[in-house]
């Protein structure tokens, strides 16, 4: 706990000036509408109040996410791995991944409003597609930077197959494809938090769209602080995971 103060004492002493700043501009500021920009102790009171609903809506987002991301994270990869490995298929298609990858997902809502027969299914399509792509062109970029003689050493020892495919190709592009899967996490927060602004009946975007309809802005400044706190929660974790998973690069240091 002392060498996690010690670490980010300066993080912490920033977050509460931001506070302060906070509190002092909407206390005495005339020019400050009080209702849009509440003082923080009433975030705080409507934060504790609502409690029970925002879990709920972790709940109904994540049942959106999970499918979504780790759809999209198998999909990235397989296919990512088969492009890499194969030079003529990457040579006639990649023209038409860097034209589609740039696309937002976002664009893509009337046809997936259209086509697809649930709100749910939609929401789990758009995230699919947004992050897909990090993925698949990050598994791509990192099997063409594997070491060619890493590669030779590994065709000479005989390995080939499911063995060359897991021990080799796979080890050596994990940083790639965890840097991919990293964009692509934060960009499947994004999508899913304007799906449900949209769309839904519950869910961590609902929340914040549902009240700001009413002008409840108290309520929707708790939203957005918890959707942060997920969202940044979520995301240490799973830089620790490829932490671990990576543990022979500089990140284990880090």
């Amino acid at each position: 706990m002392l060498t996690f103060f010690k670490r980010y004492n300066l993080t912490i002493l920033i977050g509460i000036l931001a506070i302060v700043m906070w509190a002092l501009v909407t206390k005495y500021a005339t020019w400050i509408n009080p209702v849009i920009f509440p003082e923080p102790l009433v975030v705080v009171e409507s934060f504790v109040a609502k409690f029970g609903e925002l879990v709920g809506g972790v709940g109904s987002s994540m049942k959106l996410l999970i499918p979504g991301f780790f759809g999209a994270l198998l999909a990235g990869i397989v296919f990512g791995l088969f492009f890499g490995l194969n030079k003529r298929s990457r040579e006639i298609l990649m023209p038409y991944f860097h034209a589609l990858s740039p696309i937002p997902p976002t664009l893509f809502i009337p046809y997936a409003i259209a086509l697809l027969p649930t709100f749910q299914t939609a929401s789990m399509s758009l995230i699919f597609i947004g992050a897909f792509w990090p993925i698949f062109l990050g598994t791509i970029h990192g099997v063409l930077l594997i070491d060619k003689h890493f590669l030779d050493n590994a065709k000479s020892l005989g390995l080939k197959g499911p063995e060359f495919l897991f021990y080799v190709v796979l080890p050596a592009s994990a940083p790639h494809i965890l840097s991919g899967a990293s964009t692509s996490l934060g960009m499947s927060f994004l999508i899913l938090t304007i799906a449900e602004m949209f769309g839904a009946s519950s869910g961590m975007g609902f929340f914040i769209q549902y009240y700001s309809d009413f002008s409840q802005y108290h309520y929707v400044l708790a939203g957005i602080i918890f959707n942060s706190i997920i969202i940044v929660t979520v995301m240490v974790i799973f830089e620790k995971i490829k932490k671990r998973l990576l543990f022979w690069t500089n990140l284990k240091a880090d």
